[in-house]
């Protein structure tokens, strides 16, 4: 179950990220406009701009499914500074979590999992994906689609859904 609500999701989640990147290099060109203005941009003066919410929701996924099957996630240095950087680090990030398999998950629903500054509080797994990865990654990718609809690119609950899988 932690597989498919975490992996699965997480994946899905990062796909429709990408779509919004790529919307906003679409919007950029279109509007002749440097993409740098909507990479730097956020709601309020006290919030990451948008390069740190697609990393954020990055790492929030990597790590997530790391934390989970008690495995290291790889390093990413934090150094995207373009669309294309950030779509790189999705795709990354993406090629990672393609690794895991429901197996991985095994025993993971009750493994304690903690973090530094929880100072040494920790969550069981189920807790941890359902009270804190899920809706942390949620948080940045809505925030990521805030910030590039604020600025006019063309976003709708259509691409922060993404594509689902209707069955007949």
């Amino acid at each position: 179950m932690l597989y498919a609500i975490t992996v699965t999701q997480y994946c899905k989640t990062l796909d429709n990220l990408s779509v919004f990147l790529e919307k906003a290099a679409q919007f950029a060109e279109l509007k002749k406009i440097d993409a740098e203005v909507l990479l730097n941009s956020r709601l309020a003066p006290d919030q990451f701009n948008l390069i740190r919410q697609v990393q954020i929701a990055c790492d929030t996924a990597k790590f997530g499914a790391a934390r989970l099957c008690g495995k290291e996630a790889p390093s990413h240095p934090d150094t995207e500074k373009t669309l294309v950087e950030l779509l790189a680090r999705i795709k990354t990030v993406q090629a990672y979590l393609n690794t895991f398999t429901p197996q991985d998950f095994n025993g993971a629903e009750e493994r304690h999992i903690t973090q530094p500054r929880w100072e040494g509080k920790y969550l069981t797994g189920i807790e941890f994906a359902i009270q804190h990865s899920i809706p942390n990654l949620f948080f940045h990718v809505t925030t990521a689609y805030a910030i590039l609809r604020h600025n006019g690119v063309d976003l709708g609950k259509k691409d922060f859904l993404g594509a689902m899988p209707y069955k007949n």
